[in-house]
C-alpha cells in the first residue's frame, strides 16, 4: 500500500508542476484556441561520445571509446475535438575497452500512438497503442556468448481504452481499466528457457523436448501512463514518463512500472548534455544474483532494475 500511495503522491507532483502556468498564459491560451488547430512536431536529437587513450601510462588503465545515441520525436494533431498523440523514442549505445569485444551498452524502442475524443472539459475518451522492444543481440556480460535478448525477445505490445486528462500542453494523464498487455518472444532458445514470463518448454529425463516453449504471453489488465515534458529553467528541458500495469487475474497486487526520465541542459545551439534514466520492475523478469562476482548464482528472482546514463556531445532539440 505505502509503494501504491508513492505512485500517486508522484503523480499529483507532476500535475502540479504542469498546472502551474501564469495568467498571462492562460489568456493567451484562450486567445489563440482556434490557432491550436493542427500539427505539432519536435523531438531531440543527441550524439554523445568519450574517448580515453592511454600511451606509456603509469597509473595504468585501458584506452577506450564510448559512443551513445538518443533520439526522441513527437508528432500531435489536433482537430476541433479530437487529438491523435505519437511520440518514438529511440537509443543506442556500444562500448570498447582495451582487447574486448564491442559491448552494447544501451538498446531502446519505444513506440507509442493515442487518438482521443473529447468528453468533457480536460477528459477525452481515448485508445492508445504502445510498442517496445530492443534493436540487437543482448548478452549477460561478461559472458558474451550467452544471448539474453534480441529484436522481439522481449517485445512488448500494449493495447489499452481508457480516459485521457490533458489540462495543459506539457502534461497527460492516461487511465485505462481495459488494458491488454502482450510479451513476444522471438527466439525459441529463449522461449523454451521460459523467459519473460512465458510458459517454458516441457522436458522428459534425459533432456529431450516434449513441447516447445510459447514464444507469446497475454495479460489483461489495468494501466496508467503520465507524461511531462516542460522546461523548468532556461536550456533545461525535462521529460519524464511514468507508465503502471497490473493483471487483473494474476496477483494484481505485483505492479509492473517502467519511470523513465531525460534531461536534456542546452550549451548552445549543438552542445548539451544529457542526463537519462529508467527504473523497472517486471514480476515476470527473474534476474540472477551472483553477490561474491564467483560465477555462483546465490538468488533468482524479480528485482528493481535501474539504469543512468550522462552523456555530454552534439544536441540538436527542435
Amino acid at each position: 500500500m505505502k509503494k501504491i500511495l508513492s505512485v500517486f503522491a508522484l503523480i499529483a507532483i507532476l500535475g502540479n508542476i504542469a498546472a502551474q502556468t501564469t495568467e498571462a498564459e492562460e489568456n493567451s491560451k484562450i486567445q489563440n484556441k482556434d490557432s491550436l488547430d493542427g500539427w505539432k512536431t519536435g523531438g531531440i536529437i543527441s550524439l554523445n561520445l568519450t574517448q580515453v587513450s592511454l600511451t606509456n601510462w603509469s597509473a595504468g588503465g585501458e584506452n577506450s571509446l564510448s559512443v551513445n545515441g538518443i533520439l526522441s520525436l513527437s508528432a500531435n494533431l489536433k482537430k476541433g475535438n479530437s487529438t491523435w498523440d505519437n511520440s518514438l523514442d529511440l537509443a543506442y549505445g556500444i562500448l570498447q575497452q582495451g582487447k574486448a569485444d564491442v559491448r552494447k551498452t544501451d538498446d531502446k524502442i519505444d513506440l507509442t500512438s493515442k487518438y482521443g475524443q473529447k468528453a468533457f472539459k480536460n477528459w477525452y475518451y481515448a485508445a492508445l497503442i504502445n510498442f517496445k522492444s530492443q534493436m540487437t543481440t543482448g548478452y549477460n556480460y561478461p559472458d558474451d556468448s550467452t544471448e539474453i535478448s534480441n529484436f522481439l525477445a522481449p517485445g512488448y505490445l500494449l493495447g489499452a481504452i481508457g480516459l485521457d486528462y490533458k489540462p495543459s500542453e506539457v502534461f497527460t494523464l492516461f487511465i485505462s481499466p481495459l488494458t491488454i498487455k502482450m510479451t513476444l518472444v522471438n527466439d525459441q532458445n529463449l522461449a523454451d528457457a521460459g523467459a519473460y514470463g512465458v510458459k517454458p518448454a516441457e522436458f522428459d529425463g534425459f533432456g529431450n523436448i516434449l513441447s516447445k516453449g510459447e514464444s507469446s504471453r497475454s495479460e489483461y489488465g489495468g494501466y496508467l501512463r503520465a507524461l511531462l515534458k516542460k522546461d523548468i529553467m532556461k536550456n533545461v528541458n525535462l521529460q519524464t514518463k511514468l507508465e503502471l500495469f497490473t493483471n487483473y487475474s494474476e496477483e494484481p497486487n505485483h505492479i509492473d512500472v517502467n519511470w523513465e526520465v531525460l534531461i536534456a541542459m542546452k550549451v548552445n545551439k549543438y552542445i548539451s548534455a544529457t542526463i537519462s534514466t529508467q527504473l523497472l520492475y517486471d514480476h515476470d523478469i527473474d534476474i540472477s544474483i551472483d553477490d561474491n562476482n564467483d560465477g555462483i548464482i546465490d538468488a533468482v528472482g524479480p528485482r528493481t532494475q535501474f539504469k543512468e546514463i550522462l552523456g555530454i556531445g552534439l544536441s540538436y532539440r527542435f
